[in-house]
């Protein structure tokens, strides 16, 4: 014969409240392994090695300094090179080179690939199209020598004039000498991996990078800008 157990009062509210809470951790923790299965490494193509200027004579203590190739980069699972082929503008006209070339693929280490801004600080900005979530952002200032370029930062925002939803994702201006805030992020030798930034999964349409010269000469230079993300 079955035997049948009867709560009631506080007996069956602590089932109910202990069930809900194993229900609910059940819950969170396939919601974390799905998260977890839906990220992969990012496919970044990497342009071929080129070190041919004369090594770096500088040094700060706010320099990043690594002999280790970057880790690969997780993100979810079908995000993509957004910025390619899209609109550039920027503070100043190029002394050398097309804007367009920034978001163009080719972020060879060529005198032809090049794009120079004059001195001082100096930004271009891309023009997604429509609001994105954004992952990361590459970008390839120079590589065929070693160079630091100064006051780098990243902004993405809602509109062209960077007025709404304006979010930094990067800065290692350390003494805000372009005036846009200080920032804590290292300064670091430019290379043929690009910089990598985090972008967390920030929702913008437009994305915004400064630079104020480098270590051989005040120009400010971009070799290729690439926006991985997806649609919102």
């Amino acid at each position: 014969m079955k035997k049948i157990v009867v709560l009631s009062g506080k007996s069956l509210l602590a089932v109910v409240v202990m069930g809900g809470l194993f229900g609910f951790l059940a819950y969170a923790a396939d919601e974390k392994t799905d998260a977890k299965g839906d990220l992969a490494p990012l496919e970044i193509k990497l342009p071929q090695p080129s070190l041919v200027g004369t090594p770096l004579d500088y040094w700060s203590e706010r320099l990043e300094v690594t002999f280790k190739k970057r880790p690969p980069f997780m993100a979810p699972k079908g995000v993509t090179n957004v910025a390619l082929g899209k609109s550039v503008t920027a503070s100043a006209k190029p002394t050398l080179g097309k804007l367009e070339m920034i978001t163009d693929g080719d972020k060879e280490a060529k005198d032809e690939s090049l794009v120079e801004l004059p001195e001082g600080t100096q930004y271009v900005q891309i023009d997604l199209g429509a609001p994105h979530e954004i992952y990361a952002i590459v970008v390839w200032h120079f590589h065929a020598g070693e160079r630091v370029y100064f006051d780098v930062i990243c902004r993405t925002a809602d509109d062209p004039d960077f007025t709404q939803n304006v979010t930094t994702l990067y800065n290692n201006d350390h003494d805000n000498t372009s005036k846009l805030g200080a920032g804590t992020d290292k300064e670091y030798i430019d290379n043929y991996e690009g910089r990598l930034i985090d972008a967390k999964g920030t929702k913008a349409r437009y994305v915004r990078l400064y630079s104020n010269g480098n270590t051989t000469d005040d120009k400010n230079h971009y070799l290729e800008v690439e926006v991985y993300g997806r649609p919102l």
